[in-house]
């Protein structure tokens, strides 16, 4: 699988127009505030752009970010704008042809950014440990439509977490199915190119974050993909995917379920571009300087990592009251209304 992917990323694509489905973001996809940011790297670079969402989470000024399967450089390239000069970005690629594109514009954006703070290094996304890098020395990994590429994506996740330092996170947008993938999709080599037959079905991607030790997958945002080239489209039979986005936080000991204990935040709004209300993930949007109640596992989310500085946080782990309702699970037992007794009320999800 490796040859194949380096074949059809290497070779076979000559740049985004030739991908036969909707799995690359398109223009009007972007929003405004990183726009000024894209149209500082150079064409080359973008035109040799094969990603499915953005992964670009806030406050990275000053951070460690590493990018897994890092192509031409896109997104390395526009993080380096996002973490500045104090900050470090490593992008990582098994292609050679994609990382020639790479390092050949490096000093053109160093001219542009005012600083070079970025590396290249060729490796494989799931022996990440054979590569120069620390452990837990960064603060932020992100993935563009890549994961699904790798044949081993437990291997991958685990060094991830190995990397992260306690409180970072795993921010990544891949491609998922609605059901497990049959074999005569996985080895097809166009839909595994196009990142189909790789694809990891939704509910057994969340066993392997688990595995690897990120018990609380967040999902942020999400969007259907569609099959543009009519050959293509018999070979996938009902199978349905979509391109989403994660976020991972790498904090042990968070629960399974969404426990309450009583918690709450209150967004400060001084996040950049989210003055009015912050987005954790797709159930929790936080409207700035109100109460809002939080589990366990959204509370640490928040106070321990880089986002503590802008939230006040009310509450401790002192007192259990059971499961929020709503979060995917809720007391079974009936109630004295003749209902199940966690219907009654809803909490953070």
């Amino acid at each position: 699988m490796h040859e194949l992917v380096k074949d059809y990323y290497g070779k076979q694509l000559a740049g985004t127009a030739d991908l036969k489905t909707t799995a690359c973001c398109d223009v009007s996809s972007v929003p405004a505030w990183l726009k000024p940011l894209l149209a500082k790297i150079h064409p080359e670079v973008l035109e040799r752009y094969y990603g499915c969402g953005l992964v670009a989470p806030p406050l990275l000024a000053g951070c460690r970010v590493l990018d897994l399967g890092s192509g031409s450089g896109r997104d390395v390239y526009a993080l380096a704008q996002l973490a500045g000069p104090n900050g470090r970005v490593v992008g990582v690629d098994m292609t050679d042809e994609q990382l020639a594109v790479a390092e050949r514009h490096r000093s053109y954006h160093a001219d542009a950014f005012g600083y070079d703070n970025v590396r290249f290094l060729h490796g494989y996304i799931e022996r990440l440990d054979e590569l120069d890098l620390e452990p837990g020395s960064f603060d932020v990994v992100v993935s563009n439509c890549v994961v699904n590429l790798s044949p081993d994506k437990d291997a991958v996740l685990r060094g991830v977490h190995r990397l992260l330092k306690p409180g970072g996170e795993f921010y990544f947008s891949d491609v998922y199915a609605d059901r497990r993938v049959p074999e005569s999709v996985r080895n097809d080599p166009v839909l595994y190119g196009e990142c189909l037959g790789g694809a990891l079905y939704w509910n057994d991607f969340l066993d392997v974050a688990r595995r690897a030790g990120f018990n609380d997958p967040r999902l942020v945002e999400d969007r259907p993909l569609a099959v543009t080239e009519a050959e293509l489209a018999p070979r996938l039979g009902n199978l349905r995917f979509f391109s989403a986005t994660y976020r991972l936080f790498k904090l042990d000991g968070l629960e399974s379920d969404c426990e309450d204990y009583g918690q709450a935040v209150v967004y400060r709004g001084s996040i950049p571009e989210q003055a009015h209300a912050f987005v954790l993930d797709k159930h929790h949007r936080i409207e700035a300087g109100r109460v809002f109640p939080v589990c366990g596992n959204t509370w640490r989310m928040v106070k321990e990592s880089r986002l503590a500085p802008h939230f006040d946080f009310m509450g401790d782990f002192s007192r259990h009251y059971g499961i929020f309702a709503g979060c995917g699970k809720a007391l079974p037992f009936t109630g004295e209304a003749g209902v199940a007794a966690g219907e009654e009320s809803c909490g953070c999800c």
